[in-house]
């Protein structure tokens, strides 16, 4: 996959013309065949109400397999996936939101997955956007992907966001943006498209089984070179929609500041952390992708 976009050019824009029919054309006759194995990955809890609806989103042939994991639903989740064709992992027991996820990427590794995009099955985000954001880590632009639910203050108010998450929201994105050096719209995002390297590079396995994992699991990533990116996302708040409460919420937000100030003392050698020992070496993941895009 290539490690950045049009390293190359495809031709010298002083010397040379492009024929405005190859843009033109038939989409079937210049479009070349996808490349990448894409595995969308689903960790689900009781979600028997809004499963099909999450799945008819999802433009035809946008991936090539649907993984769903279980994590002990009390409904009718899993027989549900198994009638409409899914791939199903089912936990006997609830392992937390973070556990669900860590058997998911497990999974989409083991099925060969070249790129994995993680969304809730919950209706909340529009799922129709899966082909762009792939697209982009295609490109080699980005190496994650988010898609960010806050285009504007009023689109989020009136998506049904809760003005006091959307106020933790702002507040927590700035300070790990800051601290991070990144400039993501939505740090918090349930919709995630990952390049494989990602996922066997860092220990996400050593993150937390709760919700704070997607924060463990960000720091991670950036700790480990990788390009973040994000694209904005519709999203619907409804009573289905799983969305933790204001307690929940508030430990998250805590847990979150603590993530990001111990990555800090890690990194100025003060508190040593195994969650930063990657399991391989991201400069090998570049050098490695930059090689696979000179012989393709």
């Amino acid at each position: 996959m290539p490690a950045t976009l049009l390293k190359t050019p495809p031709l010298n824009p002083i010397h040379e013309s492009f024929p405005v029919e190859r843009i033109l054309g038939t989409p079937q006759a210049t479009l070349p065949a996808r490349q990448h194995k894409i595995i969308a990955v689903l960790p689900a809890y009781n979600a028997e109400k809004t499963l099909a609806a999450t799945l008819a989103d999802i433009p035809p042939g946008a991936v090539d397999e649907l993984i769903l994991v279980d994590d002990g639903s009390k409904d009718r989740t899993v027989e549900l996936a198994r009638e409409m064709g899914l791939t199903v992992i089912v936990h006997p027991q609830n392992r937390g939101y973070g556990g669900n996820q860590k058997t998911c990427y497990a999974t989409a590794l083991e099925k060969g997955a070249d790129i994995v995009v993680m969304i809730h099955p919950d209706y909340q985000y529009d799922s129709r956007v899966i082909p762009h954001a792939v697209g982009i880590i295609e490109l080699g632009i980005c190496d994650v992907v988010l898609g960010s639910r806050i285009r504007s203050r009023h689109e989020a108010i009136d998506s049904g966001m809760p003005w006091w998450k959307y106020i933790a929201n702002r507040a927590l994105t700035a300070f790990e943006n800051f601290a991070l050096g990144q400039n993501l719209g939505d740090f918090h995002s349930g919709f995630r498209v990952y390049r494989r390297e990602v996922l066997e590079t860092i220990a996400y396995e050593r993150n937390s089984d709760d919700f704070v994992f997607d924060t463990q699991f960000l720091v991670q990533t950036v700790d480990a070179g990788f390009r973040l990116g994000d694209i904005p996302v519709p999203v619907r708040y409804f009573k289905e929609a799983s969305s933790i409460n204001f307690r929940r919420s508030l430990k998250y937000g805590i847990t979150t500041m603590t993530t990001v100030g111990r990555y800090w003392l890690h990194r100025l050698r003060l508190w040593r952390s195994a969650r930063y020992q990657h399991k391989r070496n991201p400069k090998s993941n570049r050098a490695s992708a930059a090689e696979t895009s000179a012989h393709s």
